[in-house]
C-alpha cells in the first residue's frame, strides 16, 4: 500500500490554520499577566512615597515638543519616560524609567562618559552606565539593575541613577554614544 500525497489545498489550509492559532495567541499572551523584575530586598528605610514600578502604556508616549531637534536621547522629569530620537526627529524607542533622589535640571547634555558596569551608590550591581550630567557633586547617568530590579531609593541617600528594565539599557547603551545629546525637559 502507497501513502497518498496530502492535496495542495489541504496543507495550505493546515498552514493558514496554524498562523491563524499562533496570532490568537499572541495575542492573548500579550493581554495576561507580565513577569516583573524580581522584587527589591527589603530595607528598614524604604519609604512609603517610594515610586512606583513603571507601566506599560497602552501607547507610545509622544517625543515632547520642546525636546529639539535631531538625534538624541530625551529625558521628560515629568513623566518619568526616556526616548530615543534618530536624525529624522523619530522615536525608536520610548520606555518609562526610575529617577533617583538627585535631578538634572531641564536643559541639553551631552553623554560624556560610559561604563560597563560597577556597583551604584545605593550599593546594587548595575550596568550599561551613561553619564550626562553632574548636580550638588552627584553624578547623574541611565543605567540598569544587573538584577532587573530597582528599588525605590533609600531615605536620605543622595542618588543620581535614572533606572530602566534591562533591554531598555541595553538600547539606550546602544544608542547613546559619547557625544550624543541628552535633552532634558520638565
Amino acid at each position: 500500500m502507497r501513502a497518498v500525497p496530502a492535496p495542495k489545498v489541504w496543507v495550505t489550509g493546515l498552514t493558514v490554520g496554524a498562523i491563524a492559532a499562533v496570532a490568537v495567541l499572541a495575542v492573548q499572551a500579550d493581554k495576561g499577566p507580565h513577569p516583573t523584575a524580581a522584587a527589591a530586598r527589603p530595607s528598614a528605610s524604604a519609604t512609603a512615597d517610594a515610586s512606583p514600578a513603571p507601566t506599560k502604556s497602552a501607547g507610545p508616549a509622544a517625543v515632547p515638543d520642546d525636546s529639539g531637534t535631531g538625534r538624541r536621547i530625551v529625558y521628560s522629569l515629568g513623566q518619568k519616560r526616556v526616548w530615543l530620537v534618530d536624525a529624522s526627529d523619530a522615536a525608536r524607542r520610548t520606555f518609562a524609567v526610575w529617577p533617583g533622589t538627585v535631578s538634572p535640571d531641564p536643559g541639553s547634555y551631552t553623554v560624556s562618559s560610559r561604563l560597563d558596569a560597577t556597583t551604584g551608590s545605593d550599593g546594587v550591581e548595575i550596568e550599561n552606565i551613561v553619564y550626562f550630567s553632574a548636580k550638588s557633586g552627584i553624578s547623574i547617568a541611565f543605567s540598569n539593575a544587573v538584577d532587573g530590579s530597582s528599588p525605590p531609593p533609600a531615605a536620605g541617600k543622595q542618588t543620581g541613577g535614572v533606572r530602566m528594565r534591562a533591554a531598555d539599557g541595553d538600547a539606550l547603551w546602544s544608542f547613546g554614544e559619547t557625544g550624543t545629546s541628552v535633552v532634558v525637559v520638565e
